[in-house]
Parts: structure tokens; sequence; C-alpha cells
């Protein structure tokens, strides 16, 4: 490999150069694409119900520089941590959730949560990311540490609901209690 005269002054006495070494905080410099966090049923959910998270990410490459070599650079997403915004949180932890099946709710799922009281929460995501470098076509080797990505939060609202039995038919008695426009 060709290098400059800057970099062949650094070699040692067998014309070895020394590569550079692709740290963490150069990982944290990439800019590594966010998971994306959904949170279901949104926007609104139910006290006491299953509200199910989950977190889709892919893997990047990136091709940068570092001391003048070409580096190429894989991010992996290992492991998720989930601030449900009530004081609750789950992760680090492997588990990335999956959707539930169309008309599926209040389902326990590895990732879902139940609020315990109404409100408006946001819900966060912070994705870690193993990393994976290679400096001029040397060797793939290993980031020290994990890249922690921050995904956009989720709002959502937790509602109480109240179930009565109404006997009375809207039709007949549009006063009745449960028909459009009364309390």
């Amino acid at each position: 490999m060709c290098v400059a005269n800057a970099e062949a002054a650094e070699a040692d006495d067998e014309g070895v150069i020394p590569l550079p070494v692709f740290t963490l905080q150069d990982f944290q410099r990439l800019n590594v694409s966010p998971a994306v966090s959904t949170v279901e049923p949104a926007p609104d959910t139910l006290k006491n119900m299953n509200t199910n998270v989950f977190a889709v990410a892919d893997a990047q490459m990136f091709e940068t520089e570092l001391g003048g070599f070409p580096v190429a650079v894989r991010a992996y997403p290992v492991q998720y941590s989930w601030n449900y915004g009530d004081g609750a949180a789950l992760g680090p932890t492997p588990l990335t959730g999956a959707p539930l099946a169309e008309g599926d709710w209040d389902i326990p799922t590895d990732t879902s949560h139940v609020y315990s009281e109404t409100g408006d929460y946001s819900v966060t995501l912070t994705t870690f990311f193993y990393g994976e470098y290679n400096v001029a076509g040397t060797g793939w080797q290993p980031v020290a540490g994990f890249n922690e990505v921050a995904s956009a939060p989720v709002p959502i609202s937790v509602w109480k609901a109240t179930v009565r039995n109404v006997a009375d038919d809207c039709n007949e008695n549009p006063r009745s209690f449960g028909c459009p426009g009364t309390n």
C-alpha cells in the first residue's frame, strides 16, 4: 500500500506503519440511524391494559477516513432500552418486541407495559449498536464499546375506560345514558 511521506516517516525499523485505532468516540461521530420505535395502540391507550412497544433497526455500513487511511465501519443493533415515561423502564435487552396481529390489543408481550395512572407520557428508546471497523482492508476488528443512539420520543395518552350496561334503545329514547349527545 502506498502512503504519504508523513505516514512513511512513522514507519518502524522494518518499514511497518502503525494503523490508527477506530475508537468509540470515532464510532459515535458517525450518523448511525436510530431504530424506529412504535407504540400500540397509539396515540391513546388504556390504564391497566398492556401497551405494546417494539423497535425496528437495521445493520448499517459506513465509509470514512482516519489518519489518512480509508476505514469501513459496520454498525449492528444489539440491545434496546425503553423508558415508558412513567418511571418504569426495560433494558438493556436484546428483545426488539414485535407488532401485534391486526385487531389484537391488551396482549402481554416481552416488551409491553401496563400504565397504572392516566396521563400523557413519552416513550423513549435507546438502541445500542455494536461496531466493527476495517482500516485499509486489513481485516475487521471490534470497536471497544457500544454506540447508544436515541430514537424520537413517541407520545402516548393513557385514558381510563368506564364500562356500563345500557338497556335503553337510543332510537326510542335519544336522551338515555350512553346515547350520542348525553353524558
